[in-house]
């Protein structure tokens, strides 16, 4: 049974233009987990916490995914590419060999939240054309059990294919959300690695419990088995480690020194994107 190897706890942390977030994959305590660089939860009734948003900049070599759970926000690009992503919407980004784009609150109340995950490319895919997937909420598949519902976003879940076509690391993202004594299983990838991460209430694994706002690391050996105590949701994501070198450097990352350097003339010289 798949079983919990770690855990880590989001660190507060901000950035764009002082947008308010919780780090929880890319902090010292949890810095990487093949192939996923960063997760990010987002969320606050207070729009000073996120108003401001996140202007222009670059990325190189990897891809953003971007969950929205409550909110609107806008994105826009270098070569002419434009939408709003929207309570429950999912944008799936590959950067590849560059792209310069921002995103921006599309209000100025209420309460916004949600996720980035930033996934690796590998060295095949890092030079390759930038793309979206824009996926509005009514596209998103879900599975209704006896007691939970599970958002199918990438990959599988009961047979349910999820609107993600990104083949990179054969992407599995599910958001499971659990009624109070719930518990159910699903089946995982042996050759992957993953994580659980809870943004309401409390599940178990095995003997291991995760609170709101942990992510445990997870060790794949057939299904996984998730109960919960209470009311309580949580998104479960794994994919094929790539198992290459990585170096980063801010928004680009790619496998060599002097790749990194090449990105930063590209970007100062305008060639980027």
């Amino acid at each position: 049974m798949t079983r919990i190897l770690t855990k880590a706890t989001g660190m507060p942390a901000s950035d764009g233009a002082g947008v308010k977030l919780s780090r929880v994959l890319g902090q010292p305590g949890l810095k990487r987990l093949d192939p996923f660089l960063m997760l990010d939860e987002f969320g606050s009734e207070d729009a000073q916490d996120y108003i401001a948003g996140f202007p222009q900049h670059p990325h190189r070599g990897f891809q953003t995914v971007t969950y929205m759970l409550e909110g609107k926000m806008g994105h826009k690009d270098s070569v002419g590419n434009s939408g709003v992503i929207e309570d429950g919407g999912l944008q799936w980004m590959n950067a590849g060999k560059g792209i310069i784009h921002e995103e921006i609150p599309q209000q100025t109340q209420g309460r916004m939240r949600g996720f980035q995950l930033w996934v690796n490319l590998p060295a095949s895919e890092k030079m390759s054309p930038p793309g979206y997937q824009d996926i509005p909420t009514d596209k998103i598949p879900e599975v209704q059990l006896d007691n939970a519902l599970v958002r199918v976003l990438a990959g599988t879940f009961n047979d349910v294919l999820g609107p993600v076509k990104t083949q990179a690391i054969q992407p599995q993202f599910l958001d499971v959300h659990l009624q109070a004594d719930a518990h159910i299983k699903w089946p995982t990838v042996s050759s992957h690695n993953g994580f659980l991460y809870v943004y309401e209430g409390e599940v178990s694994v095995g003997a291991e419990i995760l609170t709101k706002g942990q992510l445990g690391v997870l060790k794949f050996d057939g299904d996984i088995e998730v109960k919960a105590s209470c009311e309580s949701k949580a998104i479960f994501v794994s994919g094929e480690p790539i198992n290459e070198p990585i170096v980063q450097y801010g928004p680009f990352v790619m496998n060599t020194e002097e790749e990194i350097h090449q990105a930063i003339r590209d970007y100062q010289s305008g060639a980027l994107a």
